[in-house]
């Protein structure tokens, strides 16, 4: 009877003890490495800051329950992310940014919007690279609501216009339109004028072209005038007129 009574003591001793050491390496157990793709608006180590601060941030076993079981936390211009454990010292986020390709100034707010008009975000503070749209007619702006514009079509044209941008690495400060729906780029003190969306891919090529050529006229008051250009001209009737 006793030596029974003492294995139990001892198996149970074993356990507790098993259990204790285990709770000491998971609490000793730090995440060293943490590896950031997907981030084009933030830095790694501003993300790393984001998701692991704290006493118990970088602990593994609490960043990973954190991650597994509770709400993600809400980052601006992200829509989500994802933390991949390679090992219990290094983690992987893969960040998913929302899509924006304009933004739009509103009671002293920025509006972003997403290529089908959704406003996805409001800040206080403009995204490098990121394009001010306006001439755009709107009444009230809510959050995760289309931009209310009288004419849906637009969002095409800018999403169009955004795209061969792009493409071209061509990067502006201003997609402004007039009651007309006409499209001019402001680049530093220089101003596009596009006209309408016809031939687009050939205007802003021919826009790079000049950039590449005289890059010097982004930095004086004038206006570039693209909006009689099409592929059978070659080029004709393009002017630039110095303010």
């Amino acid at each position: 009877m006793r030596n029974s009574v003492k294995k139990h003591h001892l198996g149970l001793g074993i356990a507790v003890a098993a259990v204790l050491l285990t709770a000491i390496l998971l609490l000793s157990l730090q995440i060293r490495s943490v590896q950031v793709t997907g981030s084009e608006r933030y830095s790694d180590k501003q993300i790393e800051e984001l998701l692991f601060s704290g006493r118990w941030g970088k602990n593994s076993a609490y960043a990973y329950f954190s991650d597994r079981f509770r709400a993600h936390r809400q980052i601006p211009f992200v829509e989500d992310y994802k933390i991949v454990f390679h090992s219990p010292l290094e983690a992987e986020v893969i960040i998913y940014e929302k899509s924006i390709v304009g933004y739009v100034s509103y009671m002293s707010s920025y509006m972003y919007f997403d290529k089908d008009g959704i406003v996805v975000e409001s800040s206080g503070h403009q995204l490098e690279g990121v394009p001010l749209v306006t001439g755009l007619d709107f009444g009230q702006i809510v959050l995760y609501r289309p931009l209310p514009v009288k004419e849906s079509s637009i969002f095409e044209e800018i999403l169009n216009l955004t795209q061969q941008l792009s493409v071209y690495d061509l990067k502006v400060d201003r997609i402004q339109y007039d009651p007309n729906g006409q499209a001019s780029l402001l680049i530093d003190k220089m101003e596009v004028s596009l006209g309408n969306h016809t031939d687009l891919d050939g205007k802003i090529s021919t826009l790079k072209d000049i950039l590449n050529a005289q890059p010097q006229l982004v930095k004086e008051r004038g206006v570039l005038k693209l909006e009689n250009y099409t592929e059978a001209s070659s080029g004709k009737g393009i002017t630039f007129k110095r303010k």
